[in-house]
Parts: C-alpha cells; sequence; structure tokens
C-alpha cells in the first residue's frame, strides 16, 4: 500500500506466529487492493478489466463500508478518484484494524499496530501505563503537536505532512486546501482514518460535524498554524463506543 507497517506486541511470550500471521494478512491486503500495483483487483476495478462481482471477497466488504461513511461525511469522503473505484482513504486504517483484531485472536490483550502512522492501539504500554502517541505537527516535521493518550483506540491523520497536497475535494476535484492536516480519535481505525480524509477535505467545519460523531474527537490544523478541536480532545477524558478512553495534552503555539 505504499507504505510501512509497524508491529508491537507488548503481552510475554513468543508472538513470531502471530506476527507472522498478521504480515500475512497485510501481504494480502496489498495484492487485493495495493494501487500502485497493476494486477491487484482494485486496479483491475479501474481499468473495467474486473467486476466487483468477481472480486476478492474482502473488495465487498470494504466497498459497502466506503458507502456508509461516504454517507456518514455527506460525501467529504469517496472512494472514488476520477471515477474509479479507490478506496485507499479506508483499505490502510481497516487493514491495520483486522491485523489487530488478528492478534487479539491469538491471545495478545496489549499491542498495537501502525500502518504509516495511522495506529490502532490494544491494552496498555505496560502494566498501569496507557500508550501514548505522538502526533507531528503538519507544517513542521521536527515537532510535536500533541500526545494523545490512553487505552483500546485509535489515531489517524490526514494531511500534507508526509505526502505533500494528495487528497481531493471531491465536490471540485482540486487538491484539498482549507487544512494543513486532521487527526482522528476514536475506537476504530477504519472509521478513524476516512473520517481523517473527510475531516481534511471539510476543514474547521470537519469540528462542528465529528462532535456528533459518537466516540470520535478531532483536531485540525490551518494552513497558518491555527488549531481547532471538537468536544472531547483536549481535556478530560472522552469515552469512545468500544469502552476505551483517551485524552490529550496540547502543544501551545510558538512565538
Amino acid at each position: 500500500m505504499g507504505t510501512v507497517f509497524s508491529i508491537d506486541v507488548r503481552d510475554p511470550g513468543d508472538w513470531s506466529a502471530a506476527i507472522g500471521a498478521v504480515v500475512g494478512w497485510l501481504h494480502r491486503v496489498d495484492a487485493v487492493f495495493s494501487p500502485f500495483k497493476p494486477g491487484s483487483d482494485v486496479s483491475r476495478l479501474a481499468r473495467g478489466e474486473l467486476r466487483p462481482a468477481d472480486a476478492d471477497p474482502e473488495v465487498r466488504v470494504v466497498l459497502d463500508l466506503c458507502a456508509e461513511v461516504t454517507a456518514a461525511t455527506e460525501g467529504f469522503f469517496t472512494p472514488l478518484v476520477d471515477g474509479r473505484i479507490d478506496p485507499t482513504g479506508l483499505v490502510k486504517g481497516w487493514a491495520v484494524e483486522r491485523a489487530s483484531e488478528l492478534l487479539r485472536q491469538h491471545g495478545s490483550a496489549n499491542h498495537l499496530v501502525n500502518g504509516g502512522g495511522d495506529v490502532q492501539l490494544a491494552g496498555e504500554a505496560a502494566p498501569g501505563r496507557p500508550w501514548t502517541v505522538g502526533l507531528v505537527d503538519p507544517l513542521d516535521r521536527t515537532r510535536l503537536l500533541t500526545t494523545v493518550e490512553g487505552r483500546d483506540f485509535a489515531v489517524a491523520s490526514s494531511g500534507v505532512a508526509e505526502r505533500g497536497a494528495h487528497i481531493r475535494d471531491p465536490f471540485t476535484g482540486r487538491a484539498a486546501s482549507r487544512l494543513a492536516g486532521a487527526t482522528v480519535v476514536g475506537p476504530s481505525l477504519t472509521r478513524a482514518d476516512a473520517y481523517a480524509t473527510a475531516a481534511f477535505v471539510m476543514g474547521r467545519a470537519a469540528v462542528r460535524w465529528i462532535a456528533a460523531v459518537p466516540g470520535y474527537a478531532a483536531l485540525v490544523v490551518a494552513p497558518d498554524g491555527t488549531r481547532a478541536t471538537s468536544t472531547g480532545w483536549p481535556g478530560g477524558v472522552t469515552q469512545p463506543t468500544s469502552g476505551g478512553a483517551f485524552k490529550s495534552t496540547v502543544v501551545p503555539p510558538m512565538g
């Protein structure tokens, strides 16, 4: 999928078999969904060489999820690029969340799976110590913008920090430019990943939109460096629908 994945299991014991199963799953997802592989199901769908009904069964699962998120975001998220199917904005988070579920099936209660900076976290980093995730300032990659701390949660970001202006506004067809970055925190990385993409396109309006989405919170950074957060982001603890909890500490703007 054009990025790097990492797996960190904090439970005692030998987890090589479980991690091997996860790596196998991620390679399978890459073979089916990568837009960079000419022979993937997604690439063949885009070229009209394959019908959705004849594709890998997971393609229908992902496209159904994309349809749900498109409706939930009022079209600001879309799996279509230039009229062609490209579920990249959701499939990475979905793959990472499924990888975490696979580790749980193998008995791991405390781990993280990171796909290109989007993270699904389970349990704790150590007994009595929650996970802490640092978020890079999209305007200055040498600086941490904030840290997010908690148990059983997910963090996803979209913006210009890694790949520049690469996310298109589905309503204009042009590169989205209202924000420099958007981060979404919540129980599911599948949703958080897609919501972060939609939030980046929406701009500051995303703060009001996601406030109505149970269990999720967002932080957005404008091109001039100003920030806005939704209900539940800084200060206090927010209780996502999965039963996990997270809190954040925000670094004040410089200058």
